[in-house]
């Protein structure tokens, strides 16, 4: 993790800006930044910053704050965004960051398809910094920013019908019938998400749910090298929201792991059936390239998107994981 101070620096230039821009399109600069750093990268942080800073927006004005007595009222109104992050704010800052986490990941999880899973991508990011070295003031605000945007687009998906899975998740993925019609964006889509196969419903431990969780990110990681020109960049997040919850798992009490799992299985489902392609590809091997190079070339090509998968792919590890990665810089535009 960078110890430089510039991640700092850069977050605490990115908290002047809001989590979105034009309305709905997620900033993804503090993600980014997160794994730039998290890879050894800390100089590369400004000078990417300073190519994305044209899309990012002032902070939004706050409509009232958010109180203990009435915070179900405010969840899931984007106009609210303000409000939640100065909620998380104040809570972070009179309690240990673990304990406020702990108490509103069960009330967040439900709502994690808001934003087109973008927030707990987010908190993912802030955790794994926190996890990994000093609690300072930027990363704690980081969190409140994540929290607060999650709880702002907050939007849970019921009534899902359960149909034939699978034992494993690359084979339960590949079960998922895609959505009828590719028009509209994700909240359109998300609508005719109404089935999903059953896979890992009787987990119960939660060594067990890490390790399906683990599975879960390995597989969608994997299927990106075969799938990914079905959406290039909305298919990244099958992968890297249940990567941000497995990410988030230590900072967790046990007890919602086997939660944590179900959801990231459901959003990463959901994904998958709202972008699938019509044929998979076959998948390139990577050849004599290290995870370093991979990294450099993500870098080098700068979208966001393909920054996070590569960095959930060096997570993964392996030669289709970094196919993955590879594939992403050939199917996205690069950052300009």
């Amino acid at each position: 993790m960078d110890t430089t101070g510039t991640l700092d620096e850069a977050l605490q230039r990115l908290h002047r800006s809001g989590p979105e821009r034009l309305g709905r399109l997620t900033n993804h600069a503090p993600m980014a930044v997160e794994a730039l750093a998290a890879h050894g990268r800390p100089e590369a942080v400004h000078r990417w910053l300073d190519v994305y800073a044209s899309r990012l927006e002032e902070f939004p004005a706050g409509v009232e704050p958010v109180t203990d007595t009435d915070w179900r009222s405010a969840l899931g109104d984007p106009r609210r965004a303000a409000d939640w992050i100065g909620h998380f704010g104040r809570e972070i800052t009179e309690r240990p960051w673990r304990d406020v986490l702990a108490q509103w990941w069960p009330r967040l999880l439900p709502g994690m398809y808001g934003g087109s899973t973008h927030p707990v991508i987010r908190v993912g990011h802030a955790v794994r910094t926190l996890l990994a070295g000093e609690s300072t003031e930027p990363r704690l605000n980081e969190l409140a920013h994540g929290l607060g945007y999650w709880a702002a687009r907050h939007h849970a998906v019921t009534g899902l019908v359960p149909v034939t899975g699978a034992d494993s998740a690359s084979a339960a993925l590949d079960a998922v019938r895609p959505v009828a019609g590719r028009e509209g964006g994700f909240p359109d889509r998300l609508g005719r998400v109404t089935s999903l196969p059953v896979w890992a419903a009787s987990v119960t431990d939660p060594d067990e749910a890490h390790r399906r969780l683990t599975e879960l990110v390995r597989a969608a990681t994997h299927r990106y090298a075969t799938h990914g020109h079905g959406e290039e960049t909305m298919l990244v997040h099958a992968a890297t929201a249940p990567n941000a919850v497995l990410r988030t798992l230590p900072a967790l009490p046990r007890a919602l792991w086997v939660p944590s799992l179900r959801a990231a299985w459901t959003a990463s489902a959901a994904v998958t059936a709202m972008y699938a392609p019509d044929a998979p590809v076959a998948w390139v091997p990577p050849g004599a390239v290290t995870p370093e190079e991979v990294f450099e070339l993500a870098l080098a090509h700068g979208d966001e998107h393909v920054i996070k998968l590569t960095d959930t792919a060096l997570d993964v590890g392996d030669e289709r994981a970094l196919a993955a990665a590879l594939r992403a810089v050939e199917l996205s535009e690069p950052l300009r």
